[in-house]
Formats: structure tokens, sequence, C-alpha cells
């Protein structure tokens, strides 16, 4: 490795892939550089992902922030859909860091929000130009679903709520979604909406409509993009009613997260969304976001938006730590 570099250490750890990063503090934005994505099966630790990046950058950053996808609070860190855990006091020596700030993956999503271009989001409703209005409820399906809050404003400064919400317990709405919910329970215990909102719940949506019923004892699982891209290419009908049932799913979870955050703006994230814009904006979304009685009002005049930008937790991170600098 180089001697030490006044760039700066970005991660997003999520279940399936761990995406590093630098960021320069001198930029006058921030901005992501030499991203590289990694599998998270090929290490056996954050440790040793880490190690094995700024070795192939050839790299040592003083200072860090990594965002993963776990709650995080205590010293000790460990990821919700991976067999990874840490310490964060251990891991900042590891690396030779001065600085390390650990954040939640969708709380390092929401920081990432107030710095987003005009190009880095699709509009599904509202306003595409308008100036950012907060509370701001930021969701989005990935390996689970994550949910953060941003509040403040632009002029007085933005703060980071970040939260568990996509643990909550999923609530079905008509004969369809009361058959996978029973489903999910039965192999889970419990159907919470990340069991469903998340690429591995778009396989199960899909696999429990291909065979026709909640009693097959172990349907095949296609993999979610590939359901996506058969829903999308349009000639298969359970690929296309099982992405239609999880763009109505998303809707409901969307409004109800807006209404518990009082939210005057809402952000879609996660990897998969990008690719099915068009399909999203057809969709019963809309129409499932503002079901909610009396307050179908009130969520009409919220805006959504799909976050485009390929990379909005590694965004995020090189945003949380400059906040962390100015803290």
């Amino acid at each position: 490795m180089s001697a030490a570099t006044p760039l700066e250490l970005i991660a997003d750890i999520g279940g399936t892939n761990a995406r590093f990063a630098l960021t320069d503090p001198a930029d006058p934005a921030p901005r992501v550089l030499q991203s590289r994505t990694l599998c998270n099966a090929e290490f056996a630790s954050l440790q040793h992902a880490a190690e094995h990046y700024l070795a192939e950058v050839g790299m040592r950053p003083r200072r860090a922030a990594i965002a993963v996808a776990s709650p995080v609070g205590n010293d000790a860190v460990r990821l919700t859909n991976r067999e990874w855990s840490f310490s964060q006091r251990e891991l900042r020596g590891a690396l030779g860091l001065e600085h390390l700030r650990v954040l939640n993956d969708f709380g390092a999503v929401a920081w990432a929000v107030p710095a987003l271009l005009p190009e880095d989001r699709a509009t599904l409703h509202g306003s595409a130009t308008a100036p950012l209005h907060g509370p701001v409820t930021v969701l989005g399906p990935g390996t689970g679903l994550g949910v953060a809050m941003l509040v403040g404003s632009q002029a007085g400064g933005w703060q980071v709520v970040e939260t568990e919400g996509g643990h909550v317990t999923f609530a079905p709405i008509g004969t369809e979604e009361h058959a996978i919910a029973r489903w999910m329970t039965a192999r889970f215990g419990r159907a919470s909406n990340e069991r469903l909102l998340c690429g591995t719940g778009l396989a199960h949506i899909d696999a429990l409509l291909r065979n026709e019923g909640p009693t097959d004892a172990s349907p095949a699982l296609r993999e979610p993009a590939d359901v996506v891209a058969a829903a999308l290419e349009g000639h298969d009908r359970s690929a296309r009613r099982a992405l239609a049932r999880f763009c109505a799913v998303l809707g409901s979870v969307a409004g109800d997260a807006a209404l518990i955050h009082g939210a005057r703006t809402v952000m879609i994230a996660g990897g998969i969304m990008p690719r099915f814009v068009p399909f999203l904006r057809s969709s019963a979304f809309r129409e499932r976001f503002l079901a909610k009685g009396r307050f179908a009002a009130y969520l009409e005049s919220v805006t959504i938006h799909v976050v485009t930008h390929p990379h909005p937790g590694l965004l995020g991170a090189a945003v949380a730590l400059r906040a962390a600098t100015t803290e």
C-alpha cells in the first residue's frame, strides 16, 4: 500500500454484497471514487473484505464511514442477513483508522438524499424539481427492507433517524395477500414486511403464484432478477402477477411509513427498484399508497421519488463522514 492519503474510505455492506469506495473530503460536493463491489460469500469477515479492497486500490485512509445492514448502537455489530459480526473498536485498529463511523445502511441512504442531483431520481408523484421538503421517509427493498427518516431542512441542516421499520408485521389485504402471509408464516414463523419486500420475498411471491396455492412444501425459487426480467418481458403471467403484487404491497407499506413519519416526501431506494420504474408507475402502488381512509387527502400532497443513483449508500456514507467532521 501507499503512504497515508487524505482520501477517505466509504463502504456499504449489505447481506449479499460489500461495496467499497473512496471519497475526497476536499471536493466541494461528496463524490464516490474507485468503487468496487465484492461478494460477501467470498470473505470470512468485513475486515477481510475491506483489507482486500484497500490492497487492490493501494490506499491507507485514516478516516472511514461504513454503512451496515443491521442496527448500530453498541461496539459489537452483527449483520442481520449475513453471518458477519465485528467490534467497531477492533475494526478501527485493524484497518489503521483514526476515525471510524459505523451507521445503518438505510441511514446512509437517507444521508445521501440531500446530495442527490435531479438525474439521480425518478419522480412518481409531485414536482421533479421542487426543493426537498421534510420530513422525508426513505425506504426500499434489497436483501431486506430498509426504512429511515430524514428530518430538518436545507437551510438548517439535515439529521437522519435510523430505524428498523422494515421488520414490522405484514398487514395483508385481499385473498392473495392473506395466502402469501400464511405461506410465509408457515416457513418463517412470522410474516414481516421485510420477508416480502426484498429480493428473496419477490422470489417467494413468484414461487407461490407459480404453484397456485400455499400448499407446495418446497417450490423452486427463481432469482429475483430473473423474475423482474420475465415480468418486464411480458409473457410470464406469474412473474407479472408477482411483481404487481410486490409493487402493491410496497405502496401500502410506503403509505403507512409516510403517515408514521408525518412525511412530506418519500424516497424509494433499493438496488432492484430502478429496473422497473415504468412498471411501478402503472401498478397499484399509488392506489395502495393512498388507500388510508380519511388520510388519503393528506397523502395526495406527498411527493414520491425513486432513487436511481447507482450507489446511494456509498454517497450517503461520504455525506455522513463529512457531517462527523463538523460535529
